[in-house]
């Protein structure tokens, strides 16, 4: 079995504007990098149906847009996050991808996934769009895989400069999911503290700025992942962002491959011991084309190595 990569060139379409950071060079930056790494398989990712979706986002407020984009083409839901033509379908794409490896990891088609997609999800709530992200791929894929296959504990594992402040509001009242999540503090979107732990299954890992390799690898040794293991899920979901990269311009932590590519095999480690090895991870942020390549090469590469 391999380790799927799921994309569809529907990710592309999404524009945010010429100038804005998340464009669509980012995700054929990422394709590019990915490219030849053994044990690997490309398949497509199919659009989420609103069934998936509404598992997790108000329908009145998808409908509307939807709606938007039908009859405005281009609008500006926030400072930081429009919609263009074809970005529902892109979005779609995003939680289709996550809900798809799902299905094809309990059916063991494959040991591990990597959504190359995009816009981002983990800043979406229930009914907000926010911070590029449209979509919550990573709540979308874990409300699936409690309602359709043989889990009860799903861990939500956030390595993203910023906090994903949509993923836990989702679920900070659902003790069937653990969030975890270790980001720059202060930094957008200035939630995340230590103190919000939900109904103790959030635990937040802030960093200051200019932490880097020993200062990251140090919160999830000693806190993230003994909590991951103790929990023993059924399934883990990374949001993979790529942008506490010390090349990256959207935060100021000093990350480099070597990091991401540490804690992926951490990951997956205590995945093979509590889980059967069954980890999907989704693309979030990485604004630095050369660094997200690269990064996100050497987070795949360490899946791609995992046999169960």
């Amino acid at each position: 079995m391999s380790t799927l990569i799921l994309h569809h060139d529907d990710c592309l379409v999404h524009d945010p504007g010429p100038h804005h950071a998340e464009s669509p060079a980012r995700v054929r930056a990422v394709l590019a990098g990915l490219q030849g790494i053994p044990g690997t398989e490309f398949l497509p990712a199919p659009l989420a149906s609103l069934e998936q979706i509404q598992r997790v986002h108000d329908a009145g407020w998808w409908e509307n847009l939807v709606e938007r984009e039908r009859t405005e083409g281009r609008a500006v839901l926030d400072p930081d996050t429009l919609i263009s033509p074809g970005s529902i379908n892109a979005t779609l794409r995003g939680s289709g991808a996550t809900c798809f490896a799902v299905d094809q990891l309990f059916a063991n088609r494959a040991v591990n996934a990597f959504c190359a997609v995009r816009p981002p999800g983990h800043h979406a709530a229930r009914a907000m769009a926010m911070g590029f992200c449209l979509l919550n791929h990573v709540a979308v894929g874990a409300r699936h895989a409690l309602a359709m296959h043989p889990v009860d504990r799903v861990a939500i594992l956030d390595f993203d400069v910023h906090h994903g402040n949509g993923t836990q509001s989702i679920f900070e009242q659902s003790p069937d999911v653990l969030y975890i999540s270790s980001h720059q503090m202060p930094l957008y979107p200035g939630t995340g503290r230590a103190d919000e732990t939900g109904v103790g299954n959030i635990l937040n890992l802030p960093l200051k700025p200019g932490a880097g390799s020993a200062d990251f690898r140090r919160a999830w040794s000693r806190k993230g992942l003994p909590r991951l293991r103790e929990f023993a899920p059924d399934i883990i979901l990374v949001s993979a962002g790529f942008d506490g990269h010390c090349k990256d311009p959207l935060g100021q932590l000093e990350l480099k491959d070597e990091d991401y590519a540490w804690i992926t095999k951490e990951i997956c480690e205590i995945a093979a011991e509590v889980c059967g090895g069954r980890v999907i991870s989704v693309l979030e942020g990485g604004y630095n084309l050369e660094a997200l390549a690269s990064a996100s090469c050497a987070h795949v590469e360490v899946l791609a190595t995992q046999r169960v």
